[in-house]
């Protein structure tokens, strides 16, 4: 085999090999990020840690939030955040809550639901019901990265301000 020859089939055997691992990266999400289908599933709050404006960190819904949020594959979520020991309602009725019952659970739980989408390591959700009335109808988006069972994602504009770091935990 001449030396020609032999180059070409090299540059070939190296192309070949470049083609073979990007289609398995891309069949892995590697080449272009994570899509929507990999959050599929149930989802449990880790955490959840509010840096405000003047660099101090808070957790709204306490050091082991509580409630789940549902990826589900027809680009469909709902999510409810809770601090566990929110006080219960003295007169055992949701209608009948003092200022401070209401406050409290006001200030102490968040739920959403929507559609959601993936674009470029960028969670999108379109909000269609919360209950924060404020954020209905809007589109909220969020840096994310996926590793193994755990999402991890910023919202660099909460709803009380500032930024929020949140880690969350696929549900087996």
């Amino acid at each position: 085999m001449n030396k020609s020859i032999r180059e070409i089939m090299g540059v070939l055997s190296v192309v070949t090999a470049f083609i073979g691992v990007m289609l398995f990266a891309t069949s892995q999400g590697w080449a272009q990020g994570v899509s929507a289908k990999q959050l599929v599933g149930t989802w449990t709050w880790v955490s959840v840690d509010n840096v405000r404006p003047d660099g101090t960190k808070v957790q709204p819904f306490g050091p082991n939030p509580k409630g789940l949020i549902i990826f589900d594959a027809n680009g469909r979520f709902a999510y409810l955040l809770t601090r566990p020991g929110r006080p219960k309602f003295a007169a055992n009725n949701r209608e009948q809550g003092t200022p401070e019952e209401n406050k409290a659970t006001v200030q102490q739980s968040l739920g959403y639901s929507g559609t959601y989408s993936v674009s470029d390591k960028t969670l999108i959700f379109k909000i269609e019901a919360t209950t924060y009335p404020n954020a209905e109808g809007t589109e909220q988006k969020r840096s994310f990265t996926l590793t193994g069972d755990e999402l991890k994602w910023t919202n660099p504009a909460p709803t009380v301000g500032g930024t929020a770091h949140t880690v969350l935990k696929r549900v087996k």
